[in-house]
């Protein structure tokens, strides 16, 4: 086994250390993720206003944060779960791999930030020097006291073999230091401290069958000797932040958790994941090199290539945050640049950026559908499908043409069809299919969705058969949808979706299935009952049906300002009304028969969260 810091994308082995192992190509996929892994890396850094002043850049630091245990466990222990968000002194990634020849070996490199006290200190008549919170030179450049973070990066080789015959621990350290930049004119300095973080990785490997293998790795801050009453900022100089890893091999093939192949689903559902989640990173379909992260991502995420630089914000979109951006009056621009070079960094992007960068901000088409020609029956009316489009580089827009279209979604970092800028699992609103995170690479085969789940609508009263065929021909009719009109006779909140044989609209119950090649977070949702609050068309002519959880105490909440959980119709089993809410609902006589078994590992897509 060797290991040993990473610098600059280099990997420095150890001294005197000879891996002895022939080259490992995920070592050279290991830089190509690395605007995916940077992303996670620098999410929340700085956000905007990218100001010291500003109240969200007062308390930092929000994912992937390994606190040393003395501290994290002051009121007890954690409690373990696959939310980086959450407190810790520890994150555990269990995955699975094939080997696909002997002799294989398993790469790991760590990453995390390591935080720095940027101090501004004036110099005095003395020649000594006192800490200010700012200080102005006499070029006009203002100098501010804030906490920066450097990124550590450690890679570890072992032999999988070596790891079936036990467990081995590698020490990790980030030194202390201290930096000194004298300013000019001999105005003062600015002292960057650190302070010394140490921790540990343990690699273990267990065989499950001839060929795969669970490979779990452990990474613990192993800091003693702080206060456990000690402030957060004190205790956060002795954490490691942001902290995922990478993980590859020679010889092995990582298998996905979120959309396991059937013969390794049992195995795949008992790998325990806590304060991170492992994805494949690379591209599909084989994947060897896994993403674990304190974000939950999908499959293959990436960075699209509209997106011009990271803006450490994975809740907004980028052409938003480029405008705002923008608009920061020369007072707020000047207090950004001296709060931090990385803010520096995005605001002289924004200043200098091209009118050609900035108008592929506003949208992409990442694939085209045909029209279909099928004729509609009377009794019911379909949108027809016509070309998706995308509207952000980073993510969906607010509004997609259409009022009756589903919302768009704030993802930020996607599958390879979907264009993204950072890192995002709170989407807004949700998407239309050709830009949820979740989905597969690669175009997918066209089919036509309302003759799948045929729509219908409520028109105005009118004689009965008269009704009918004013809304056949209205649909036949109906402009495309960034025509004006498109939206006409169009009602989410009345129209219904037959499911399994039963009409499904607004205030219908249902149970969730979802489906494959989903989001990890549908895998908490499968089983779990809800209530159809509308029914919406995707510009492409697919149909997403708005539901709230019936266990959500904030369901109510939810409904008022319009925050739902967005499945296809194939994804949902209607429910038999609840004559109270303690009653568990029945499946519908029409979808008892119809409806298939699924479990909670066969997830899909299921719109975006």
């Amino acid at each position: 086994m060797a290991y040993g810091p990473v610098e600059s994308g280099t990997v420095c082995p150890a001294t005197g250390m000879d891996t002895g192992l022939p080259p490992d190509p995920s070592h050279g996929v290991f830089e190509q993720i690395t605007a995916v892994a940077d992303a996670v890396l620098y999410e929340g850094y700085l956000l905007y206003p990218y100001r010291r002043s500003s109240a969200k850049n007062r308390v930092r630091w929000q994912f992937g944060v390994l606190f040393p245990r003395q501290w994290v466990e002051a009121d007890g222990p954690v409690v373990p779960g696959v939310s980086g968000s959450a407190d810790s002194w520890y994150q555990r990634t269990e995955c699975l791999l094939r080997v696909l020849r002997p002799g294989a070996s398993v790469r790991v490199r760590l990453r995390h930030l390591h935080t720095q006290h940027k101090q501004v200190e004036e110099a005095g008549p003395d020649g000594g020097h006192r800490p200010v919170a700012s200080l102005r030179t006499g070029d006009g450049t203002v100098h501010l006291t804030f906490d920066e973070a450097v990124p550590r990066e450690t890679e570890i080789v072992a032999q999988l073999d070596d790891l079936l015959r036990g467990e081995s621990t590698v020490p990790v350290e980030a030194a202390a230091g201290e930096d000194i930049e004298p300013l000019p004119g001999r105005a003062g300095r600015v002292v960057r401290r650190r302070e010394e973080v140490r921790a540990s990785v343990t690699l273990t490997a267990e065989r499950l069958a001839d060929d795969v293998f669970r490979l779990r790795v452990r990474t613990a801050n192993a800091v003693d000797g702080l206060e456990p009453r000690a402030p957060r900022d004190e205790a956060l100089r002795r954490a490691l932040i942001a902290t995922h890893t990478l993980i590859g091999g020679e010889g092995v093939e990582f298998v996905s958790l979120i959309d396991p192949p059937a013969d390794l689903a049992d195995q795949a559902r008992a790998c325990r994941n806590e304060f991170t989640f492992p994805v494949l990173a690379d591209e599909p379909p084989v994947g060897p090199v896994v993403l674990s992260a304190p974000i939950i991502l999908p499959d293959h995420p990436q960075v699209a290539p509209e997106s011009p630089g990271d803006l450490h914000d994975a809740a907004e979109i980028d052409e938003i945050l480029t405008l705002r951006t923008m608009l920061l009056t020369d007072e707020e621009k000047r207090e950004a640049r001296a709060t931090d070079p990385r803010a520096a960094a995005i605001l002289d992007r924004v200043d200098t950026m091209p009118p050609e960068i900035f108008a592929r901000l506003h949208g992409a088409v990442r694939s085209l559908t045909p029209v279909p020609t099928a004729p509609v029956p009377e009794s019911m009316v379909s949108v027809p499908a016509v070309p998706a489009a995308t509207t952000s580089a980073a993510a969906v827009p607010e509004s997609t043409a259409s009022a009756t279209a589903a919302p768009a979604a704030t993802h930020s970092v996607t599958a390879p069809s979907a264009p993204a800028n950072v890192l995002s699992t709170t989407p807004a609103t949700a998407p239309s299919p050709p830009v949820a995170a979740a989905q597969a690479p690669g175009p997918a085969p066209h089919t036509d969705p309302a003759a799948q789940f045929p729509v219908t609508t409520t028109p105005a009263p009118a004689p009965p058969f008269a009704a009918s065929e004013a809304v056949a021909a209205s649909a036949s009719e109906r402009p495309v949808w960034w025509q004006e009109g498109a939206d006409d006779g169009l009602s989410p909140t009345t129209e219904t979706v037959v499911v399994d044989g039963m009409p499904v609209g607004g205030g219908s119950r249902v149970r969730l299935r979802p489906r494959r090649s989903a989001d990890a977070q549908d895998m908490f949702l499968a089983g779990r009952t809800a209530e159809v609050a509308a029914v919406f068309h995707d510009v492409d002519g697919s149909v997403h049906l708005a539901v709230t959880l019936d266990d959500d105490p904030a369901s109510e909440l939810h409904t008022w300002y319009g925050r739902f959980l967005y499945f296809r119709p194939d994804e949902l089993e209607p429910l038999e009304p609840a004559t109270s809410r303690d009653e568990p609902s029945k499946p519908a006589p029409a979808a008892a028969s119809a409806r298939h078994t699924t479990t909670d590992s066969e997830t899909h897509r299921s719109g975006g969260r």
